[in-house]
C-alpha cells in the first residue's frame, strides 16, 4: 500500500467515540455501553425469537433528533412489518421501511435517505450483481458483508445484520462472515419459556461475557432488570435435588436453581442428562464424588437441570451440581436459604473461585442466610451483613455443612 508508514504505538492517538444509545440497557450493556459508529453488528438466533423485534423497538430510540433510521427486510413486506410495528406500538416517523434484496438498490437508498443507522434483516436473502451465484450463497453472503463493512466505516454509519442460524445453532453461511464483522451476537431462548438471553460471543467494543435478559411480552420484548429472581420466582422451599448457586455473567451475578433427579434403574447403563451444564463435567462430578464419597451411582439414573434453561459454563457450580445429586440420592433437601460456591477438584478438593464477594451481596440482597464458599475465598471476604460465610476445603466438608 503506497503511503503507508508504520507507526510507534504510543504515537498512534486515540479519537473517543460517543457510543450510541440504543434506549434498552441489556442490549447496551451486551454492546459495552451503547453502539459504536460505524460498526457492524451480526445477530443471530432461531426463527421467532425475537431478533425483528429487539430491533425494531431499538431503532426509532436510535433515531437522533431530525435523523432518521433504515430498516431493510428481505424477508416481509412493509405491510407485515407495519403490523408487527404496531403490536409493539412502534409508530415513529423516524423509522423507514425498505423490502428490497438488490444490494445495489439498497445502496442508491441509503445515498438518498441519509439514514443514522441501518439494519439489514437477513444478509442470506440479500444479493450483490457482482457475483453471479444465488443469494445465500457462501460467495454471494461473504461479498455482501464486505461490501456493508465497508459502507459502516466509512460513513459511520451503524449497520446491524440479522442471520439466519443452522440446526446446531451456529449462524449460516461462511464462518468468515463473523470475522468480518465488529460484534456477534446470539439471541437464545426456549419456545416454552417467556424469558430471551442476548449473549456477546465477539466484541471488538467491549466484554463477551455479559448477558443481556428479556421477557417476551404481548407488547414486545421487556427488560429483565433483576434476573436472579426471575430464575428463583417459583422454587420450591423443601424439594429434595434443589440446591441455588451464583453464576458470573461479566459483571452480574446471577442466582439460580440447580435441580438434580437420582433414580434407581433397573437396565445396564444408566442414564446421564443434562440441560444446561455440559454432560462431560456432570460425569466427571459423579466420578469424583464414587471415588472420594463413597457413593455409589452404577445403578442410578442421574439428570440435572438449571431451572428456566440458562447454559452455564463456569466451573464455580461444581459444588452446588454435587450437593443437589447427593441430595436427591439421600432424600433430603438443603435449606432453601443456603447458596453454595465452588469449584471441584479431582481429588474432592474444593477450590477457590473469582468475585465471590460480589455473589454472595446478590445472595444476601435476594434473601439467602447462609453461604457455603471455598475455605481460600472466605479468608480473603469481608463479612456479608445478615449471612453466615462456611468455609469448605473439600466436597466432605461441603455435604456435613449442608445436611447439617
Amino acid at each position: 500500500m503506497a503511503g503507508s508508514k508504520a507507526t510507534p504505538i504510543n504515537e498512534i492517538e486515540i479519537i473517543g467515540e460517543d457510543r450510541l444509545q440504543t434506549g434498552i440497557g441489556e442490549l447496551d450493556r451486551v454492546l459495552g455501553g451503547g453502539v459504536i459508529p460505524g460498526s457492524v453488528i451480526l445477530i443471530g438466533g432461531d426463527p421467532g425469537i425475537g431478533k425483528t423485534t429487539l430491533l425494531l423497538q431499538a431503532l426509532p430510540k436510535l433515531a437522533m433528533a431530525g435523523e432518521k433510521v433504515l430498516y431493510v427486510s428481505g424477508e416481509e413486506s412493509p405491510r407485515q412489518i407495519k403490523m408487527r410495528a404496531q403490536r409493539l406500538a412502534v409508530e415513529d416517523p423516524a423509522l423507514f421501511i425498505l423490502a428490497e434484496t438488490s444490494l445495489e438498490t439498497i445502496f442508491k437508498s441509503i445515498h438518498e435517505l441519509q439514514p443514522t443507522v441501518v439494519v439489514v434483516d437477513s444478509i442470506q436473502t440479500v444479493y450483490t450483481d457482482q457475483i453471479t451465484s444465488a443469494p445465500g450463497s457462501i460467495s454471494q453472503v461473504q461479498e455482501v458483508a464486505g461490501q456493508l463493512m465497508g459502507f459502516a466505516k466509512r460513513s459511520g454509519v451503524p449497520v446491524f445484520i440479522i442471520g439466519h442460524v443452522t440446526k446446531e445453532g451456529a449462524i449460516a453461511g461462511p464462518r468468515l462472515l463473523e470475522h468480518i464483522v465488529d460484534t456477534v451476537l446470539y439471541f437464545e431462548g426456549d419456545r416454552g419459556h417467556a424469558y430471551r438471553i442476548l449473549r456477546a460471543v465477539k466484541n471488538r467494543f467491549g466484554s463477551t461475557n455479559e448477558i443481556g435478559v428479556f421477557t417476551m411480552k404481548d407488547a414486545g420484548l421487556e427488560e429483565v432488570g433483576n434476573p436472579s429472581e426471575l430464575f428463583l420466582a417459583e422454587r420450591p422451599e423443601r424439594s429434595t435435588g434443589s440446591v441455588v448457586v451464583s453464576s458470573l455473567e461479566g459483571s452480574r451475578p446471577i442466582l439460580v436453581e440447580l435441580q438434580a433427579l437420582v433414580s434407581s434403574t433397573s437396565y445396564a447403563m444408566p442414564k446421564r442428562m443434562a440441560n444446561g451444564v455440559e454432560l462431560n463435567r456432570v460425569s466427571l462430578l459423579l466420578a469424583v464424588m464414587e471415588k472420594r464419597l463413597g457413593l455409589h451411582f452404577s445403578g442410578q439414573d442421574v439428570y440435572v437441570n438449571v431451572v428456566g434453561g440458562l447454559q452455564i459454563e463456569e466451573p464455580a457450580v461444581d459444588v452446588g451440581i454435587a450437593l443437589a445429586i447427593t441430595s436427591s440420592l439421600r432424600e433430603r433437601p438443603i435449606d432453601h436459604r443456603t447458596v453454595v460456591l465452588g469449584e471441584m477438584g479431582l481429588g474432592g478438593e474444593v477450590r477457590a473461585i473469582s468475585q465471590a464477594d460480589l455473589r454472595l451481596r446478590e445472595a444476601a440482597k435476594m434473601g439467602f442466610r447462609r453461604g457455603l464458599l471455598p475455605e481460600r475465598n472466605l479468608a480473603k471476604l469481608e463479612p456479608v451483613d445478615g449471612m453466615e460465610l462456611v468455609g469448605i476445603r473439600e466436597i466432605g466438608d461441603a455435604l456435613d455443612a449442608a445436611f447439617a
